[in-house]
């Protein structure tokens, strides 16, 4: 079944095969794919308390530092992957369209965006709004046949409620101020996220059926950073006279912030639907919130209390499901 599915490439069908749902070793992998995601939620979460300082202590505009890391990532994983073998830096010709795509509307979007709307919407709302993506991604399986159970509507119900809440105290001096103030184009920009989000989750399981994680992430970040790198010349950004101390951040966010959890994201990502991923990432915002009260002294109510443990409940409902619940259909195009 494996060498059938790889056979079929990027544009095969890469869903579980229904009948090994009960099999012994795949409920092993799908826990471990589960961890996997996990993972790099707590990379994600505990990095964003340091993305803050950086951006609103030290005064780095938040699309220096997405193209920084971008390329920082790049620069570890290249002589990695070079060091693994020529098989890990090999990739079809007829695929590099797709590696093309994935970076500018997967991965530069949704850090770009993202970064925006933190930007011009505050820190609650752009996580709030980016986390509307389980329930796109949900309603993408509805539209393309799938059969959506109730317990994933569900799921998906009880993390964004839980997101909403949890992100109700953040930053409230952005939330009064900035949000009344903010033009059509940061909400269409902040609404961006999310699709990005979804489009990211939903259109790397195509590439990780044929490559391995890192593979996909090195060619996605290199179209990304050069991206980026247009945008923000980094001649621009080497003039800017950031000390060494700044630079040590950089390469944290990085290492910590990009290439980690992005590497965990997608081997989880590999062994798991795209919806439950999605609800599962969640739990970031979750993990940001108690970091940021852990580190920056930022207290919690109750009431954001009752929205991280409705996110671990979202999280949880999405993870007793079979891995065959939400059936991966052949991709279409």
């Amino acid at each position: 079944m494996q060498n059938k599915l790889r056979g079929n490439g990027i544009g095969g069908n890469g869903g579980a095969d229904p009948g090994a749902s009960g099999c012994p070793s795949v409920r092993a992998d799908t826990a471990r794919g589960r961890w996997l995601v996990l993972g790099a939620t707590l990379f994600w979460g505990t990095s964003a308390t340091l993305a803050r300082f950086v951006f609103r202590d030290r005064h780095v505009p938040a699309l220096t530092a997405v193209e920084l890391r971008l390329l920082i990532s790049v620069a570890l994983l290249g002589p990695w992957l070079a060091w693994r073998g020529p098989a890990a830096l090999s990739v079809r010709r007829a695929d590099w369209g797709y590696f093309l795509v994935l970076g500018l509307f997967g991965v530069a979007a949704v850090q770009g965006t993202y970064y925006y709307a933190i930007s011009v919407l505050g820190v609650g709302l752009a996580i709030l709004i980016q986390y509307l993506a389980p329930a796109l991604i949900v309603g993408w399986d509805a539209l393309r046949g799938a059969r959506v159970r109730p317990a994933t509507v569900a799921a998906v119900a009880s993390a964004l409620i839980g997101v909403a809440m949890l992100v109700s105290n953040l930053d409230p001096a952005t939330l009064k101020a900035r949000p009344v103030h903010a033009r059509p184009l940061d909400w269409a920009v902040g609404f961006g996220a999310a699709i990005s989000f979804a489009f990211y989750v939903v259109f790397s399981k195509r590439g990780l059926r044929r490559y391995a994680p890192e593979t996909v992430l090195f060619y996605t970040f290199i179209v990304a950073a050069l991206f980026w790198a247009v945008v923000t010349p980094p001649w621009r950004i080497f003039s800017a006279g950031y000390g060494a101390d700044l630079w040590m951040l950089f390469v944290a966010l990085g290492v910590f912030s990009t290439l980690v959890p992005f590497i965990l994201f997608n081997a989880g990502l590999r062994r798991l639907t795209a919806t439950e991923a999605g609800i599962m990432a969640t739990i970031e915002p979750v993990v940001a919130v108690l970091s940021a009260a852990a580190f920056l002294g930022e207290g919690l109510r109750a009431f954001q209390w009752l929205g991280a443990l409705l996110v671990l409940a979202g999280a949880a409902l999405a993870s007793t499901q079979a891995p065959e619940a939400v059936p991966a259909l052949a991709e279409r195009g």
